[in-house]
């Protein structure tokens, strides 16, 4: 137990305050050694421990008739689909690997939130994901787009899950630190999952998968701090991918479960060995000896807290049922990875790492983990100064645009708008499934439930620049639009996970933003009906420059019980047709892409949101779904109505005659973004059928006119031709990046 002297300096190298120094102390008895303190630094560090955060988090809904498992209890959020299987999610970031070396962080984000969903027992069966870049005419911007789709298409496609939805956005706030937001979706057999726990005196412990290197060392100390100038000086703490070995670990680890001889399971994510033999102990109730020099190793002499702390990749821990070994064993030969027993389960809750026939670190698990003695802060709150400068917003001040032609063309070419079709090309959204949403469009992704009729209906939604203008208001459209976006596809919304990026908690004005959409979150998801399931929070997102965007991403998946009768798509599919605006309608253009970026007015308040009549048009348009009498269905959003309009018509080269209204600038008619608002079709004969239902619910529905053939009419105008828009809308985005 032998060490240099530890003093509060070697403490702070760490990243730990004075306070927690002489925590620490408190909990061991004594003045910890150089490995003890390095395991309660990242342990404590805000990746690991959520500090900053948990308080705020524990407000949020978390109970539910289908929730199996909730927020903090596992790996991932677990809800009931009924009849035997239930659905497994769960999103994370790994913004800050990302920022610095794009490919690996990237791929091994996806690795890593695949893994939360396998260790359940559940077979991942999507991916989707968030993304969030600077300017995209910057060299350094372009350089990271590349690298993190390529990295997150490369790992998808290898392991073999299809990546069915996501989004892209781009701002300049985002230039030092790009945000990539991982999401798995996977499916289990009620009752046949397993846990993240150790209990069972005496039962042995093995690590599977990978040998383990020296990449990834301190990761989740370096998300928990800003990226510097010297950020790349922190290369070696990203670790590397290989979606190959996942593959194998995937099947070895379902066969191993499938079994019944395992205890728990636990991913080895941020902190490795270090946090899953401890939150398996604490959870368990329990302690472990641990021989690290059993543990698989790939390069030579590393040291014991190396070993500890390192997180590469595509490994698990596993509690074995004690004379059940070999049948463990077996199946990690057959499938040609590591299983090493490297120590026991014990009594009496103490973690004790050996290292040549010696304890070289002894320390209490509960102390170390979220909800047991890890420190827990209510940060200090400030409202920002810019949003004096929002309050100031009139928009009376803004010239009403009259040519529409320049507006939308303007519009289109967006990079947060326009087509992400060189993304998504580059994912195989296919391999391995039934996945409804590739050929006919819908406004989340559909995927069939092998064996049923049912599918799953997933989604991942955040406007930041609401968020901004309005945490609050900006959180709750964020999950509205979520919800939107499940039901103009023809699902149930059921539950949600979150990825909450903001900047650095120690910033009053930042914790203030994070506090508030926390609240924004609250009352959506209360409204919706939708409990948070767990998550990730990634704080620090902030560079010389200052913070990011607030972007609390959603992740929420939905059920189609019935997919053949249920489904929606967006696209329009005849001409003739009639075309409503289902929902409120408000003259704003607050926060929009219009107001933002062809006014260049960069403080606009965050749109309009009523929860209330918004819960009311998602019951609504399901009923019009459930009764089959319309035919497309496409949420109104990022560009607003004109921009809806034409993605409509895109898929099969149709338009449409439209009219506006007198009653309201015909800018904010067609280019606002106010919440609530969805765009319907249907064969003419229906029409009557449509308005009784909105009548049933009190809900406007605006007759906004016909189906057209190639080309767009406002007004009686020609505003042009769909096919001329689409080259504009699906050539954006790659022009930058030839």
């Amino acid at each position: 137990m032998n060490s240099p002297e530890i003093t509060v300096q070697t403490a702070a190298t760490l990243g730990l305050s004075a306070e927690e120094f002489d925590k620490i102390k408190e909990v061991l008895g004594r003045t910890p050694n150089f490995t003890e303190l390095s395991i309660f630094s990242v342990m404590w560090s805000e990746h690991c421990s959520y500090k900053n955060s948990i308080l705020q988090l524990k407000t949020l809904p978390k109970e539910g008739a289908r929730v199996l498992a909730g927020a903090g209890e596992e790996n991932a959020g677990l809800m009931d689909l009924g009849d035997g299987l239930a659905v497994a999610f769960k999103i994370e970031s790994h913004n800050h690997p990302s920022a610095i070396e794009p490919y690996q962080g990237a791929a091994t984000g996806v690795g890593g939130i695949h893994r939360d969903i396998f260790t359940m027992g559940a077979r991942p069966v999507a991916a989707l994901n968030s993304l969030r870049f600077g300017d995209l005419s910057l060299a350094k911007t372009q350089h990271l787009l590349k690298g993190v789709v390529k990295g997150i298409g490369d790992y998808g496609n290898a392991f073999g899950v299809p990546t069915v939805a996501g989004e892209v956005y781009f701002d300049p706030c985002y230039h030092t630190n790009p945000l990539v937001n991982a999401m798995s979706v996977g499916i289990a057999e009620v009752g046949k999952t397993t846990s993240a726990i150790a209990t069972g005196d005496g039962n042995p412990i093995f690590i599977v998968g990978s040998a383990t290197g020296t990449d990834g060392i301190h990761g989740a100390t370096f998300a928990s701090e800003d990226i510097g100038e010297d950020a790349e000086a922190k290369l070696p703490s990203v670790q590397v991918g290989d979606p190959f070995t996942e593959k194998l670990l995937l099947e070895a680890t379902l066969e191993a479960i499938a079994t019944g001889a395992l205890v728990g399971v636990q991913d080895m994510g941020a902190a490795g060995i270090t946090c899953s033999t401890s939150e398996m102990a604490a959870k368990g109730e329990a302690g472990m000896d641990i021989d690290l020099d059993k543990v698989p190793t790939r390069q030579e002499n590393m040291e014991s807290w190396e070993i500890l702390l390192s997180e590469s990749q595509e490994r698990m821990l596993i509690v074995v049922k004690k004379g059940r070994e070999q049948e463990i064993l077996d199946i990690f030969d057959k499938w040609d990875l590591n299983c090493a027993e490297i120590g026991t389960v014990t009594a009496g809750g103490m973690l004790r790492y050996f290292r040549g026939g010696e304890v070289i670190a002894e320390v209490p698990a509960e102390p170390l983990v979220l909800g047991g003695g890890a420190p827990v802060y209510e940060r200090e709150q400030k409202k920002p100064e810019y949003l004096k400068e929002i309050a100031k917003f009139d928009i009376k001040n803004i010239e009403e645009e009259e040519d529409h032609d320049e507006v939308i063309s303007a519009l289109l070419q967006l990079p947060s708008v326009a087509s992400k079709n060189w993304v998504t090309e580059q994912y195989d959204s296919m391999v391995g499934t039934a996945n409804m949403s590739t050929n006919a469009p819908s406004d989340a992704a559909i995927l069939r439930i092998k064996g049923r009729d049912q599918a799953l209906v997933m989604t991942t939604d955040c406007n930041s620049r609401y968020v901004y203008a309005d945490p609050e208001q900006g959180c709750a459209l964020a999950v509205a639009e979520a919800a939107r976006n499940i039901v103009c596809s023809g699902g149930t919304p059921l539950g949600v996970t979150n990825c909450l990026n903001f900047g650095n908690p120690y910033n009053p004005e930042v914790y203030w933003q994070f506090a508030q959409a926390i609240k924004g979150m609250k009352t959506a998801c209360e409204a919706f009906g939708t409990p948070v399931t767990g998550g990730n929070v990634s704080f620090y997102n902030q560079s010389e420059t200052g913070p990011v965007y607030p972007t609390p991403t959603i992740g929420m998946v939905g059920v189609i019980e019935e997919a053949t009768k249920g489904r929606m798509t967006m696209d329009f599919k005849d001409e003739g047709d009639v075309i409503f605006l289902l929902g409120e309608l408000v003259e704003d253009i607050g926060s929009s892409e219009y107001v933002h970026h062809y006014h260049n007015v960069k403080h606009s308040p965050a749109p309009y949101l009523n929860l209330t009549a918004e819960k009311v048009l998602h019951t609504c348009l399901l009923e019009m779904i459930e009764a089959k009498c319309i035919k497309s269905a496409h949420d109104v959003s990022e560009g607003g109505l004109a921009v809806t309009l034409l993605e409509c018509g895109f898929p099969r080269g149709l338009g449409c005659d439209v009219e506006t209204i007198l009653e309201m600038r015909i800018d904010a008619f067609l280019y606002g973004e106010s919440g609530g608002r969805i765009v319907i079709t249907c064969a003419e004969e229906q029409s009557d059928d449509v308005a009784a239902i909105a009548y049933k619910y009190k809900m406007p529905c605006l007759t906004l006119g016909t189906v057209t053939g190639d080309w767009l009419a406002i007004d009686g105008e020609d505003i042009g031709d769909v096919q001329d828009y689409k080259e504009l809308y699906d050539n954006a985005l790659a022009k930058h990046l030839s």
